[in-house]
């Protein structure tokens, strides 16, 4: 398949790269023209450009492509943090360019604690959650205008991100129980994106990720 990874910088979106290019994929990384591009490798192209800002940079990066991965600003990024309207802003850019484009699927990695997941959660994340809230709510309007968008849509909500090696065992489903400080690798969460992409099991659903 032809795949765009918006957030290909970052952790979750490197991961992407690295599992999709050795699935046999072509890989497109949008980057910000400032930001160091990952390094060339075979079926890997990059594109550049600002997704709050650059319509034309986002709808040429969409073009062509079978599906679009989004993992900009997560919980353990700066830029996350300091842009709480990096969602809200940036999702309509992708929106407009895939319908122009014709492309439909879209796999959009959230964060446990947007909308009402966040009354699905262990006791201990929600200081955390709270504290997490600006951005959070920026997220939430974000996938509003996704689920609105008429496209095959899925949002994915995994729990605390960690580093660690694919392991291909973890639960999924539109709630999940979770006890403890429930976990989940990037690796892992890279690889059920990708499969939803070329398999999708999921449109126009939530899918919680857990070990």
């Amino acid at each position: 398949m032809k795949l765009l990874v918006f957030g290909a910088n970052g952790r979750t979106g490197r991961q992407l790269l690295a599992q999709g290019l050795a699935a046999g994929h072509e890989m497109t990384a949008f980057v910000r023209p400032r930001a160091t591009p990952p390094e060339p490798r075979p079926r890997l192209r990059v594109a550049t450009g600002e997704v709050t800002g650059d319509q034309d940079a986002v709808r040429a990066a969409v073009e062509g492509q079978d599906a679009v991965l989004t993992t900009f600003g997560s919980p353990t990024t700066w830029h996350g943090l300091t842009s709480p309207t990096l969602t809200v802003t940036a999702i309509p850019r992708i929106v407009r360019a895939m319908r122009d484009t014709g492309v439909n699927r879209i796999v959009h990695l959230s964060a446990h604690g947007v909308g009402d997941t966040a009354d699905q959660a262990p006791a201990v994340y929600w200081a955390v959650y709270k504290a997490l809230g600006p951005m959070f709510a920026d997220k939430a309007a974000g996938e509003e205008i996704l689920r609105a968008s008429g496209l095959d849509w899925t949002l994915v909500y995994p729990v605390m991100l960690v580093g660690g090696p694919l392991t291909g065992r973890y639960r999924t489903g539109e709630r999940l129980p979770l006890r403890g400080i429930p976990r989940i690798s990037r690796a892992d969460v890279a690889h059920f994106m990708l499969r939803e992409a070329a398999y999708p099991a999921h449109l126009h659903t939530t899918v919680q990720l857990a070990n």
